[in-house]
């Protein structure tokens, strides 16, 4: 049976945390990651409920797709509806980073090239409604929760990952119910491993000032909203 759901964000480290999770005894990902069966349910709920067994009691089954996010509300009452206990895993990046991350990743997949591409080209991606919808977290959250228990979301922050990614991986643990002491006997170097890590290109300081008038405004209520300090964010 399906367990756990993580909902993104969109270039947040989803993908180093799939990998790490895989690698715990007690979690299994069916269906591998970005399944995107809840935004486009293109082959029906039987063919994925199919997918996760209800016989397996050793195992936690879930995957992670980061459009799931933002989904429409009524999409989140049907997931409730068939799986009203699952645990939720979210993890937020600084919106004015994953922006960027996002913006340099579309550059790639449109072939382009970045010294080539005008600043009008990034500034239309900051603008498009699939990156803003991205970094809108706390109306991410706020919808999640108005079908979702609290309790039943746990909230991550991209940061841990390089700081402390056994306290990351840990809390996930927790979460989920099993034996959060796996990670612990984990080398250093395989918590750091980068995974689909982005092409390392620095912020133009122009664009950079775009983004900040784009998102201090909501990192300033996401802060309140959660009663979190995320002012290194806004440095």
């Amino acid at each position: 049976m399906l367990d756990f759901l993580g909902i993104g964000a969109q270039k947040a480290g989803t993908t180093w945390l799939q990998v790490m999770l895989s690698q715990h005894p007690e979690i299994n990902f069916p269906l591998g990651k970005e399944v995107h069966f809840w935004n486009h349910q293109y082959k029906g709920l039987a063919w994925y409920q199919a997918h996760f067994s209800a016989t397996d009691t050793n195992h936690r089954q879930g995957e992670i797709t980061p459009a799931y996010a933002f989904l429409p509300e009524e999409n989140i009452k049907t997931i409730y509806h068939y799986y009203p206990d699952i645990h939720l895993i979210y993890l937020m990046r600084n919106p004015i980073e994953r922006a960027w991350s996002s913006a340099l990743m579309a550059l790639k997949r449109a072939e382009l090239i970045i010294d080539e591409t005008s600043e009008q080209w990034f500034i239309d991606h900051f603008y498009s409604q699939g990156s803003l919808q991205r970094g809108d977290y706390e109306s991410c959250i706020r919808t999640w929760r108005s079908v979702f228990p609290e309790e039943q979301l746990l909230l991550l922050f991209y940061d841990d990952i390089a700081k402390n990614p056994q306290y990351l991986l840990s809390q996930c643990c927790t979460h989920l119910n099993i034996d959060s002491n796996f990670f612990s006997a984990l080398a250093s170097s395989q918590l750091n491993h980068r995974v689909f890590s982005g092409s390392g290109y620095p912020l133009r300081p122009s664009l950079r000032l775009i983004l900040n008038d784009l998102y201090f405004p909501k990192i300033k209520s996401l802060s309140n909203y959660l009663d979190h300090d995320l002012s290194h964010w806004l440095k």
